[in-house]
């Protein structure tokens, strides 16, 4: 079966920067889009950025110019560089991929997460 494992989490000073990770392990034909999601406290999980297989990206207002979105293809690995890290950033952050099946089927996975903690 296809999992999704992500790496990188921590607690960081505000201002600080992390890089997570996010690599799809497993049989499959291929992976389409990739996305990073988080969800703090008492919040709904939210779309932080997405990354499709030509390399288009698009991100959340609230992360635009401090997150970058990247992929290796051929690692199928995912991954967010967050730099000037505010607490508002504080949430566990979800790896997420459309993954396509030697039969064609395409189904939509997600990683266990992991916890990104920004604090002085």
């Amino acid at each position: 079966q296809v999992q999704l494992v992500e790496s990188g989490g921590g607690l960081v000073l505000p201002g600080g920067s992390l890089r997570l990770s996010c690599a799809a392990s497993g049989s499959f034909f291929s992976i389409s889009a990739m996305r990073w999601y988080r969800q703090a406290p008492g919040k709904e999980r939210e779309l932080v950025a997405y990354i499709a297989t030509s390399l288009t990206t698009n991100y959340a207002d609230s992360v635009k110019g401090r997150f970058t979105i990247s992929r290796d293809n051929i690692k199928n690995t995912v991954y967010l560089q967050m730099n000037e890290l505010k607490p508002e950033d504080t949430a566990v952050y979800y790896c997420n991929a459309d993954v396509r099946a030697y039969t064609s089927l395409v189904t939509d996975y997600w990683g266990q997460g992991t916890q990104v903690t920004v604090s002085s």
